[in-house]
């Protein structure tokens, strides 16, 4: 049975502990942080990541948690005009598994829970990855628990640290590829459903499209909150200043961003007392996510941004192949490399398309007229179907 260290416990690291145990592997997890917060806002999980969560039997806990949104509504920002609306109510049918949407939270805690209750799965919070070794035989990694140093032998490594991950930084799978700020912020909120009329919690995923910004809503918790996206440009180069990962919003920059928006769409943006910003960052595609024993999953083989909501789906995808690889093999470098081979062309397509999408949403002018029009044209059979290659592998 071989043993793998895990770098990281968000949904990469978790699922992937799933995935390993699920397929005969022991997986012990190891976290900087000292507890497991609730943290972030809503996510989606398109069916391409629940049919992977079906697979380590996690769905189940991951349902009652969650929303099946009927639609995706597509509307014009500025005047609430519908460009489109694609139907998800046989989502289960056309793509094998549902489209959730889920508090990041919510996931996190599910996935912790079953990881728990594995016998085959450690956890070990408060104890930071500082440094690794490999050789032929074995991988020999240096964790920092408060003042204590120690070291830690297994069979693999994974890298599920994260957009600045440590062991990405060692692996030298590319150039210099530091993070790079995508030149937009994306604010946060969670409100209670409560605060907003009964359309705003309906079981639909609302994307409105506005020069230079979007603003995407849509249910959490059974339609008790609901959770707002608001992306805006910003002209920072570089790192955005002042801005941590997770910081208080600049709500005069928000506000100015929405102005010429519909009463509705301002209304969203007004209500919620607390917006928290995230500044979105890039980093070059990597040619592979594996060498020898050591291997990338999540954010730290392929940040993207989420303009096709596609950070989480994924990390689990990841998850799936890559138990789905050593399985196969009982050659742990020529498994993580297999993996690498089945998962980086792919995932390298999801971060180029996100950013082109990004591009797509925020037309301006005659652009965004040719755009409207286009989608209209396209009609909601012809555009859903051109999520099939995301959503149905």
């Amino acid at each position: 049975m071989r043993r793998a260290l895990i770098a990281g416990a968000g949904v990469a690291g978790l699922a992937t502990a799933l995935a390993l145990a699920k397929s005969g592997q022991e997986a012990v997890i190891f976290e900087r942080a000292t507890a497991l917060e609730e943290f972030g806002a809503g996510l989606q999980l398109s069916p391409n990541a629940t049919r992977v969560l079906a697979s380590l039997g996690a769905l189940d806990s991951v349902l009652p948690l969650a929303t099946a949104p009927r639609a995706i509504r597509i509307l014009r920002g500025r005047d609430e005009a519908a460009l489109s609306v694609l139907d998800l109510s046989n989502a289960a049918a056309r793509w094998g598994a549902p489209y959730l949407v889920i508090h990041r939270a919510d996931l996190q805690r599910a996935l912790v829970e079953l990881a728990r209750r594995d016998p085959a799965i450690e956890l070990r919070l408060g104890t930071e990855l500082v440094g690794y070794g490999a050789n032929a035989d074995k991988v020999q990694a240096t964790f920092k628990r408060g003042l204590l140093t120690m070291s830690e032998a297994g069979d693999l490594l994974i890298g599920a640290d994260g957009l600045r991950s440590k062991v990405r930084e060692k692996l030298g799978l590319g150039a210099d590829d530091a993070p790079a700020f995508a030149g937009r912020v994306a604010f946060r909120a969670t409100l209670e459903a409560a605060a907003l009329n009964r359309a705003a919690s309906a079981p639909v995923v609302t994307l409105r499209l506005g020069p230079r910004a979007h603003l995407v809503q849509y249910p959490l918790r059974q339609g008790a909150y609901v959770n707002l996206v608001a992306v805006i440009e910003a002209s920072w180069r570089g790192a955005p200043p002042g801005h941590p990962w997770d910081g208080e919003a600049d709500r005069p920059a928000l506000l100015h961003a929405f102005a010429g928006w519909s009463a509705p769409a301002r209304a969203l943006i007004e209500t919620p007392r607390n917006w928290r910003a995230w500044p979105l960052y890039t980093r070059p595609a990597l040619p592979s996510y594996a060498s020898g024993r050591v291997a990338l999953t999540g954010d730290a083989a392929h940040p993207m941004v989420p303009f096709l909501a596609q950070g989480a789906a994924q990390a689990i995808e990841d998850a799936g192949a890559l138990a789905q690889a050593l399985a196969a093999d009982a050659d742990t470098a020529r498994a993580l490399a297999a993996y690498s081979e089945a998962r980086a062309p792919r995932a390298s397509r999801v971060q180029r398309e996100a950013l082109a999408q990004t591009r797509i949403y925020h037309m301006s002018g005659p652009m965004a007229l040719a755009r409207d029009i286009a989608m209209r044209g396209l009609g909601p059979d012809r555009l859903l179907k051109r999520y099939d290659w995301l959503y149905g592998a």
